[in-house]
């Protein structure tokens, strides 16, 4: 029996800014009795897509403080990675990604699996109302665009946590597509290469229909552009990734930000030189120590548990050039003498990718999309094209804009040492935090080496650290690309209602 979903429901009356005028929870104002076609009502409908980034909603009947699709989309990536490391044990789902310890119960995959389909089915309900419409107004077809974009983002997004890399193996399961008010309540997952022909359909398509600039927090045909990129890269089709980081690369909107300008990026994106998409924040959307991203990350001593730091593995790849801007984003946590602090043996170096818009410890802006990335995608796409001196060339653009001077090795790579190589190690310092290093490493089908103290290594004690040597005799130091732990589980509501979708071994 089909779950036939009325085109009455639309996402309305959200205010643009936030849901939090409302006196309702954010989750129950996507629908209403009342279908509008106006540009003024799809806009709105449409900025109820976008709020549901940043809201705190209804889930199982409350509202989790913690439970917003930004906090989980960087929590279950990065927290994975080499990248950050976990200052104790705790009882937070997010302890999941940093020890491997997945479960399909586990709260913050059924939240981002939750709301990623919630925002699907929103902009469903606006695409189909726009087409049936027939109208070719150009601001409503912006909006058309802006909704493929948005359901292209979120089936991408999820297909990266929930199934393997399309480069291990495009036959293995995905995510369950969900591109029509027709669909199937109970439906198969799709593969993960349906998936990417999905994701990739989307986007091509959205990038025809947006011809207007609303501003780096609304979707555009260059953040269109960029996801093709990214996916492109993700699928190895190598000279789609190229051509459609040249598009963003020539549009003329964007330009990298400098050794100077850089350090102040992330707490001014939506003004920044380089930002192609992002997901604004305003002062009412300030969560605080509770349910923000920047929270468990930083501390200024009043806001913030700053519970997890930049690991030593990527702070010992970063020593190399101490003169590097980059290092602005991580912040070390002293005493009086100038001592990095420990918090249960382990050093606390701070993050501060997420903080100080405004001036406030808490709060940013996050950015899905910039330029440094398409110059870095061009880069590795043109390493496996064995097109190194142009790669080595895009990564010098980069680096050349952070504080450094001279071309990386003058051109000539050190013996043993590919382009690839190089290429990666500058993808994981230019977007360290930002959602990306467990995907570059899996899908390159690398293994993640995460051996340095922290507490991702099961039984570890405090009286165990010794900073002077290396861990060893622990589980899961290293995660191979071939391990099922690379992707999440199923949440269990979807296997549960849904005897179509099969878990994850």
């Amino acid at each position: 029996m089909k779950k036939k979903i009325s085109s009455i429901f639309v996402l309305l009356l959200l205010a643009a800014s936030s849901c939090k005028d409302l006196t309702v929870a954010p989750t129950d104002a996507i629908s209403t009795e009342t279908l509008v076609t106006t540009t003024a009502g799809l806009t709105n409908a449409l900025n109820g897509a976008y709020a549901l980034f940043k809201d705190h909603i209804t889930f199982n009947g409350t509202i989790d403080q913690n439970n917003m699709y930004l906090r989980q989309y960087y929590h279950l990536s990065d927290f994975a990675s080499d990248d950050i490391v976990c200052g104790q044990v705790t009882t937070d789902p997010l302890f999941y990604s940093f020890s491997l310890g997945h479960a399909p119960s586990q709260g913050n995959t059924r939240y981002f699996w939750y709301v990623s389909y919630k925002i699907i089915s929103g902009v469903n309900t606006v695409i189909d109302a726009v087409e049936k419409s027939g109208d070719q107004d150009a601001a409503k077809q912006q909006l058309l665009g802006e909704c493929y974009f948005l359901r292209a983002f979120c089936h991408f997004n999820l297909v990266r946590l929930f199934g393997k890399p399309y480069s291990v193996d495009p036959n293995a399961p995905g995510i369950i597509l969900r591109t029509s008010l027709t669909d199937e309540a109970k439906k198969a997952r799709s593969t993960v290469g349906e998936v990417y022909t999905s994701v990739i359909a989307d986007a091509e398509k959205a990038a025809t229909l947006m011809t207007q600039n609303r501003g780096v927090q609304y979707a555009s045909k260059e953040a269109a552009w960029a996801l093709l990129s990214r996916v492109n890269l993700y699928k190895e089709d190598n000279q789609k990734a190229i051509d459609y980081a040249n598009q963003v690369i020539n549009s003329g909107r964007f330009t990298l930000t400098t050794a100077t300008t850089y350090p102040s990026l992330f707490a001014n994106a939506t003004a920044g030189s380089e930002t192609i998409f992002c997901v604004a924040f305003t002062a009412a959307d300030d969560y605080g120590k509770f349910g923000s991203i920047a929270s468990m990350i930083y501390s200024d001593g009043n806001s913030g548990w700053g519970e997890e730091y930049a690991s030593s593995s990527l702070r010992t790849l970063m020593s190399k050039h101490t003169e590097d801007v980059r290092w602005s984003y991580i912040v070390p946590s002293t005493d009086g003498t100038g001592t990095v602090q420990k918090k249960n043996g382990i050093e606390m170096y701070y993050i501060s990718k997420f903080s100080f818009q405004g001036g406030s410890p808490n709060l940013s802006s996050p950015i899905m999309f910039r330029l440094s990335e398409m110059y870095l995608n061009k880069a590795e796409a043109e390493a496996k094209l064995n097109q190194t001196s142009a790669a080595l060339n895009d990564v010098d653009e980069i680096r050349k804009n952070r504080g450094l001077s001279g071309s990386l090795y003058a051109g000539t790579l050190p013996s043993g040492y590919t382009a690839l190589d190089a290429v990666l190690e500058e993808r994981r310092i230019e977007l360290a935090f930002e959602g990306h290093r467990t995907y570059d490493v899996f899908r390159n089908k690398r293994t993640l080496n995460k051996t340095y103290w922290g507490y991702h290594l099961a039984g570890l004690k405090e009286t165990d650290i010794d900073l002077s040597r290396t861990p060893s005799g622990y589980p899961n130091m290293t995660v191979p690309y071939t391990s099922n732990r690379i992707i999440y589980y199923i949440p269990v509501d979807e296997v549960l209602s849904n005897p179509q979708a099969t878990q994850n071994p």
